[in-house]
């Protein structure tokens, strides 16, 4: 399983990142799912080896432009890519009506179903390889976070209970043991009941904007990554007064360390937020914040970075 961000700053673009947008890419590195869509992610996926037709799903924590503004471009692209498969956009009910008038009035007619679910009637939703479910996030308006677990990790015939349940070896077992569900004694045998998780499935929440990293407590056990934003840093609060719904590196570090995250990732950085360390204030202020208060595997998110998720839990930065 793998993250790469598509775009890293919040409220508005710098030169170097662009506003909310991040892809969580299945294990067999082609099925993807988006989460947020900001004003110019369909240009990122240029920069990506990302592919509009192997998009399996979008998802939209809240109704703030730096969330959503890229979604009827990206759809309009994803029509001109020559993409026919139906595509699921679970989103805020409050955004339906929007993307159908910015299709409609800009003519763009799409080659696919677009299938409009919103998002506060969600429990779960799943493909074939991943069961999404949402947590309820406190920000100036509804947000939520985005719980992406594996299904059936690597799956791998169940032998005892194929002998126990008398099936021949031979051409059955090959054919259950790639997903293909045969006929035996006059039954169908599904495949699904006859294949098991070789490992344990991976598990990864992709956090909307949040002043409250505590509401996170019961799904963050167990997380193997936890992308959070970390809008500001402390001082930048003290100073103005106001959080304006966000969160500060170093309270989303102090949940993440006394909630035992073991990989937290850090994104959605406001724009004053500079990369040279000669300017004030500098995104490495983000960082020491929150190496103050946590001691786990600390990840700050680059524009276009992709990481990768290993099966022993660990998260490493992959080469381009």
């Amino acid at each position: 399983m793998d993250l790469q961000f598509l775009g890293t700053s919040s409220g508005v673009p710098t030169k170097s990142r662009n506003v909310s947008a991040t892809a969580v890419i299945e294990a067999s590195g082609s099925h993807w799912y988006l989460v947020d869509c900001g004003e110019g992610t369909q240009h990122q996926l240029l920069h990506s080896p990302l592919s509009m037709r192997d998009l399996r799903g979008i998802f939209i924590t809240h109704v703030h432009g730096d969330h959503c503004f890229g979604l009827p471009g990206l759809l309009a692209s994803a029509g001109m890519s020559g993409r026919t498969e139906p595509l699921d956009l679970i989103l805020p009910a409050a955004l339906q009506d929007w993307v159908r008038l910015s299709l409609a009035a800009s003519e763009s007619y799409l080659p696919f179903e677009l299938r409009m679910l919103p998002v506060e009637q969600l429990q779960h939703w799943q493909s074939s390889h991943v069961e999404v479910s949402t947590v309820q996030l406190s920000h100036r308006v509804p947000s939520v976070g985005f719980v992406f677990t594996e299904l059936n990790p690597e799956p791998r015939l169940d032998i005892a209970r194929l002998e126990a349940e008398g099936i021949p070896r031979g051409p059955l077992w090959g054919d259950l043991a790639k997903g293909i569900s045969v006929e035996h004694d006059g039954q169908t045998l599904d495949a699904r009941v006859y294949l098991k998780a070789s490992r344990p499935a991976r598990r990864v929440i992709v956090c909307g904007d949040n002043d409250n990293p505590a509401l996170l407590a019961q799904v963050a056990q167990g997380a193997d990554v936890l992308v959070h934003e970390a809008t500001f840093t402390q001082p930048i609060i003290d100073r103005s007064g106001n959080s304006f719904g966000h969160s500060t590196a170093a309270a989303v570090a102090r949940f993440a360390e006394q909630a035992g995250v073991r990989n937290l990732v850090l994104t959605h950085f406001s724009a004053r937020y500079q990369a040279d360390p000669k300017r004030s204030p500098c995104i490495d202020d983000v960082r020491e914040e929150a190496q103050a208060h946590y001691s786990g595997n600390l990840t700050l998110a680059r524009d276009l970075q992709r990481y990768h998720i290993g099966r022993d839990g660990g998260l490493v930065a992959v080469s381009a």
